[in-house]
């Protein structure tokens, strides 16, 4: 086969003590360039990232979880790759698995693969989820689950791979500059019939690993069961107008 060009894409707020450690656990030979994009970080972020020679881009100001993972994705389109994968800077997921992450999508089975923390509740909450996080996981999931005719286990994680085929066909750039980013560009995923598919993966918390805050978490819930139903809506639209 062919070697196939995969970018990781690094989506950086205040990560300068876990930055190197997310680094040091990807494969070796695996990936062709590291893009990590800082969103107005007041630590030293950028300087590791320069010092590990990662490909370092810069916002004066922060922009937010979803207008982070605009410039990533913009900055790793052009550089013409097959793979896109992002992985949080935060250590909170296990970047060992990247090669197993991205065999799907090279084998043609998958456009996205998704890094499921959710295996076991005992498993989950031994990680250090908070059990209004899980809880909230669960019931958005089983949601997203019932109005996108899905089955999968989670659809909140950090931890993705993309063809490049997704990510030209999802209008990315038009979404949400908040945490909603993630689940908008899913439920585009599905509109556009592009196949997901997920691997599971060790989850990590601990007190360096970014985490939004139970308001932020509120607000996000919501956002998501919005899109949700618009989402519904679009669907129902089309098949009344057949």
């Amino acid at each position: 086969m062919e070697k196939q060009k995969i970018i990781v894409i690094m989506p950086a707020y205040n990560a300068g003590k876990t930055l190197e450690k997310t680094v040091r656990d990807i494969p070796q030979g695996i990936v062709d360039e590291i893009i990590l994009v800082d969103d107005g970080s007041n630590d030293d972020t950028v300087k590791i990232a320069q010092k590990l020679k990662l490909t370092v881009f810069s916002h004066p100001a922060n922009l937010g979880y979803g207008g982070n993972q605009k410039t990533c994705y913009w900055e790793a389109l052009k550089r013409k790759p097959d793979i896109v994968v992002m992985i949080h800077p935060d250590y909170q997921y296990d970047a060992t698995l990247t090669e197993e992450m991205v065999r799907p999508i090279l084998q043609n089975r998958f456009d996205i693969m998704l890094g499921s923390r959710i295996r076991t509740r005992e498993e989950v909450l031994a990680g250090g989820m908070p059990w209004w996080k899980y809880y909230g996981n669960r019931f958005l999931t089983i949601a997203e689950n019932i109005f996108l005719g899905l089955n999968l286990s989670e659809y909140h994680t950090g931890f993705r791979a993309y063809s490049a085929k997704a990510l030209k066909t999802i209008p990315f750039m038009r979404m949400s500059n908040n945490f909603v980013f993630d689940q908008q560009l899913l439920i585009s995923a599905v509109a556009n019939k592009l196949r997901i598919g997920e691997i599971p993966v060790p989850v990590r918390y601990f007190p360096e690993a970014s985490s939004a805050n139970f308001y932020n978490s509120v607000e996000y819930g919501l956002s998501t069961l919005f899109n949700l139903f618009h989402h519904l809506l679009y669907k129902q639209t089309k098949l009344f107008n057949k």
